[in-house]
């Protein structure tokens, strides 16, 4: 049995260092229980800051002939767009926003905006992986800010 616990620590090892398996500070599919919704927040706005940083950086060095690090601040840029819309997709609409029980107009109405919103999220995720302008991540953060606020009733 030690072996296998030690084979099993290797083999995941192993795992993580080929990008297999996504770094711990992922929110897991089962049910355990444990959010943190402020932190979530707090993590899909460093990322919108971290995509226009890099939006800004692509723009600098665009004039210039360093297209390594272009494609760098590219990759950066990419990456972070996705953890935006992984946050939102896995952790927002499959494990937090639930469906209004029937004949609860006033949850259905919330549900559905939450759904318009992180909708509308995914859609300016992608857009800043398609493009350069900053405008995107200037709407993410209001539709962040707008969600945060409903969601949490605040």
């Amino acid at each position: 049995m030690k072996n296998s616990t030690s084979y099993l620590s290797v083999f995941t090892a192993f795992l993580v260092s080929l990008g297999s398996i996504h770094d711990a500070g992922a929110h897991c599919q089962i049910p355990c229980g444990i959010y943190d919704d402020p932190a979530r927040f707090v993590a899909l706005m460093e990322h919108v800051t971290t995509i226009e940083k890099s939006m800004l950086q692509i723009s600098k060095l665009s004039s210039g002939a360093d297209s390594n690090q272009i494609v760098r601040w590219t990759n950066n840029k990419e990456h972070h767009a996705d953890a935006l819309a992984h946050i939102v997709t896995y952790y927002f609409m499959a494990q937090r926003i639930k469906p209004a029980p029937e004949g609860d107009s006033a949850a259905a109405a919330a549900y559905a905006k939450h759904l318009s919103l992180l909708h509308h999220m995914l859609v300016h995720a992608m857009k800043c992986k398609q493009t350069i302008d900053p405008e995107h991540c200037a709407k993410l953060e209001g539709l962040i800010t707008e969600f945060q606020a409903s969601y949490l009733g605040k």
